[in-house]
């Protein structure tokens, strides 16, 4: 399918073999959970935070989802500088975590469109203001490191940067 000449297609595609060779290197547990960083963005060929864009937000977080429940793993989405880099989790999740929930909610410049396609694709979305994942997967650089645990592996997929190109 293409939007507005963008290729969601080829953007599905590229998301989930990258996801899939970070899950073959990852050695997740059931019900590890898993952030994602996103800039659209950067995947339209802009400056992060420049030009954010919701369809490819949508794809992009619906792959990861549906690829993820498959493994049984949970998905955290987290927002921009605006929220503080807070996250999209569900809140049976944060609930089983101890989450602090905090009142806030994105929009497509503040928070970004990763996380208003994360609160059109979880069954009952929070915002949380810090998470420690097993794994997680940037797209576009945003820097997720900070939601992570401390002792990181970098994984190099096939795929590289994502892009529409």
């Amino acid at each position: 399918m293409t939007v507005d000449g963008i290729n969601l297609d080829k953007i599905k595609e590229q998301t989930a073999i990258g996801l899939t060779e970070l899950l073959d290197q990852a050695q997740l547990e059931k019900d590890d959970l898993v952030v994602l960083g996103l800039s659209t963005s950067e995947v339209h060929g802009g400056r992060i935070g420049k030009d954010s864009n919701i369809e490819i937000a949508r794809a992009i977080v619906s792959t990861v989802v549906n690829i993820l429940r498959k493994h049984h793993l949970h998905l955290a989405v987290q927002g921009c500088e605006q929220l503080n880099r807070a996250l999209v989790v569900e809140r049976s999740v944060a609930k089983e975590r101890g989450f602090e929930q905090v009142t806030v909610f994105p929009s497509l410049h503040a928070g970004g469109a990763g996380q208003i396609a994360a609160f059109e694709t979880f069954n009952d979305p929070i915002e949380v203001e810090h998470i420690t994942a097993e794994a997680g997967m940037d797209i576009g650089d945003t820097s997720i490191g900070m939601h992570v645990k401390f002792v990181q592996v970098p994984v190099r997929t096939s795929i590289g940067p994502l892009s529409i190109k």
